[in-house]
């Protein structure tokens, strides 16, 4: 039995699931709405304050739906209650971000610099001038424009300069050695 997707999902106060035809969640919350349409064949239900994923039969399929849609609504029902957020951290000469309207403008040691558009519902936040905060109510969306970020100067191993997620940790390697 999976273990996860056994354990019911409590509903906070203030926030309401809603499941329609196909499967298809509508979390509403302080922070805003998130919907999603997951497998049809899981089956969810509402009981009392509590959401139950329960599975139809045991094939491998199954039990891997079964996890994967408890912890997705999950997210949802966390995403409305207190919002994700990723920090991301600068590293180099300089190397800087300046936030102009919801254009993150990054300066990366390149020949111009790079301007990104905040997408729809993600917010980001510069604490300084070497870090960014990306913040939103959807943890997919959080995560995907974070890696679009860090993307843009990856860390590298000899100096670890680039952009780097704050919990990161950065293998390091030894430099070339002259000749004696």
């Amino acid at each position: 039995m999976s273990r996860i997707g056994r354990m019911p999902i409590a509903v906070p106060a203030g926030v309401t699931v809603e499941i329609a035809e196909n499967n298809k969640v509508t979390v509403k919350g302080p922070k805003g709405t998130l919907e999603r349409v997951l497998p049809a064949e899981m089956d969810i239900k509402k009981e009392g304050e509590e959401i139950i994923v329960s599975r139809p039969n045991d094939l491998k399929k199954m039990k891997s739906l079964h996890g994967l849609t408890r912890t997705l609504i999950n997210n949802m029902v966390i995403g409305v209650t207190d919002g994700y957020e990723k920090k991301l951290e600068i590293n180099g000469v300089g190397y800087r971000a300046q936030k102009q309207g919801k254009k993150l403008v990054l300066s990366l040691g390149y020949s111009h610099p790079v301007e990104m558009e905040d997408p729809e519902g993600i917010e980001t936040v510069l604490d300084g001038t070497n870090i960014i905060i990306v913040k939103g109510i959807s943890k997919e969306k959080v995560g995907q424009y974070a890696a679009e970020i860090r993307a843009k100067r990856a860390p590298e191993p000899y100096k670890g300069k680039g952009i780097k997620y704050s919990d990161e940790v950065i293998r390091r390697k030894v430099g070339k050695t002259g000749k004696k």
